[in-house]
């Protein structure tokens, strides 16, 4: 990796970003497996530490959570105990998302237990500065984990979803059918209309579209849980500070909606949208 000029570097975490893979990546560069897979290593770890101690005293109002499923090494139906004991098997990433910026204020990976949900919760309550509406799906463990971590200091509801199934599709690869879906308010006094999951859930989609890792029905999954955190880190860091996000472009002098920002620059942490080589840059 230290034979990579600057320039060289940027157009792997290029590639990186926009939902290749590392082989890939290595063919369309010429760059060997090893140098690629040493940068993405150095680089999610630098962005990592970048956003645990940029994303602080947030002053977000209505944030959105959510877990999403992928798996390292092998599916969990073939993790024995010995691949389990290095991190094998099912993983979950837990992400919080703030709605009005699209911002994604911190993640945690791990699995799904109550212990992943508290730990979660309480580095959310950490960065959090005001007292805010949570929404989350059904999953029971949210509920001890928000009391625990916010205590009353927070209106929080959640979406049950009812699932079905239809005889018409097919029958493998075709999610559940949601035939219902309900809001019920936990703690506090949420507002009906703010308890949703939408955001969340379009966020998860665009984080299966731009880590090849998360995408599904490929072999394009992680060999170890170190490279699985180092590529998310390094693709919330791309979504977060370097793309432009639809939703959130604003009028400029002339009444006219053309300037773009990132999520950063809608949250007020950032003022103008990073490049790729500003993200390498990290690393110095």
């Amino acid at each position: 990796m230290n034979q990579l000029s600057t320039a060289e570097r940027a157009e792997v975490v290029r590639l990186l970003c926009e939902g290749m893979s590392i082989r890939a990546t290595c063919r369309a560069l010429k760059v060997g497996k090893n140098t690629v897979a040493r940068l993405l290593c150095q680089i999610g770890k630098a962005c990592a530490d970048y956003q645990d101690s940029k994303l602080r005293n947030l002053g977000c109002l209505v944030v959105q959570c959510d877990e999403v499923w992928s798996f390292v090494g092998c599916k969990e139906r073939h993790a024995t105990p010995e691949k389990k004991a290095v991190g094998q098997g099912s993983v979950w990433c837990w992400t919080a998302l703030d709605s009005d910026s699209k911002l994604l204020i911190t993640w945690h990976l791990g699995g799904r237990s109550d212990d992943d949900c508290e730990w979660f919760m309480a580095d959310l309550a950490d960065r959090l500065t005001k007292r805010i509406q949570l929404s989350t799906d059904g999953y029971g463990a949210y509920r001890n984990a928000v009391k625990l971590a916010f205590g009353k200091q927070v209106d929080f509801g959640q979406v049950v979803k009812v699932f079905g199934k239809d005889p018409s599709e097919e029958k493998r690869y075709s999610p559940a059918i949601c035939t219902g879906c309900k809001t019920k308010a936990i703690i506090g006094d949420p507002l009906e209309s703010q308890i949703s999951t939408s955001h969340i859930e379009r966020s998860n989609l665009t984080l299966r579209m731009q880590n090849r890792r998360m995408t599904r029905l490929t072999n394009a999954f992680s060999k170890s849980v170190e490279h699985h955190a180092y590529a998310l880190a390094l693709t919330f860091m791309f979504y977060n500070f370097a793309r432009p996000h639809e939703s959130l472009r604003i009028q400029d002098v002339k009444g006219q909606t053309g300037i773009k920002r990132s999520p950063a620059m809608a949250a007020g942490i950032e003022d103008h949208i990073w490049s790729i080589e500003e993200i390498v840059g990290l690393l110095k």
